[in-house]
C-alpha cells in the first residue's frame, strides 16, 4: 500500500463527500476508482471542458473557425446588407439544391 496526500479546498473536499456518501462511498474509494480508471483507459477517465462548457479540442477548433472567418468571410455593415445577400444567395440556387460553401458552381 502506498499513501497520497492532497491538499485541496475544504469546501470543495466537504461538498465531494457529502455527494460520494449519497452514492454508497467514501473519499478514498472514489480517488482509488479513479486511480483505476485512468490506468484502465491510459488517460483522464472523463472530458475536461473549458469554463465554457466545450472540450479543449471543441473550444480550439471554434477559434480557428473564427479566425478563419475573420479573414476570409463576409463582413456586412447592417443586417439589411446581410439579409439581401442571404436572399440573392436562395434566388442563384435552384430549388431543391444547395451549393458547396466556397464554390457557387458545384450544386450538390
Amino acid at each position: 500500500m502506498s499513501t497520497i496526500q492532497v491538499r485541496t479546498d475544504a469546501s470543495l473536499k466537504k461538498n465531494a463527500q457529502r455527494i460520494l456518501k449519497d452514492m454508497g462511498l467514501d473519499l478514498i474509494t472514489a480517488v482509488n476508482m479513479y486511480l483505476h480508471q485512468i490506468v484502465a483507459t491510459e488517460s483522464i477517465p472523463f472530458s475536461i471542458q473549458t469554463e465554457n462548457k466545450f472540450t479543449l479540442l471543441q473550444e480550439l477548433k471554434m477559434l480557428a473557425e473564427e479566425r478563419e472567418a475573420l479573414k476570409y468571410g463576409k463582413r456586412y455593415d447592417s443586417v439589411d446588407e446581410l439579409f439581401t445577400d442571404l436572399m440573392n444567395d436562395d434566388e442563384e440556387n435552384e430549388p431543391g439544391t444547395a451549393t458547396l460553401q466556397g464554390d457557387k458552381n458545384q450544386a450538390v
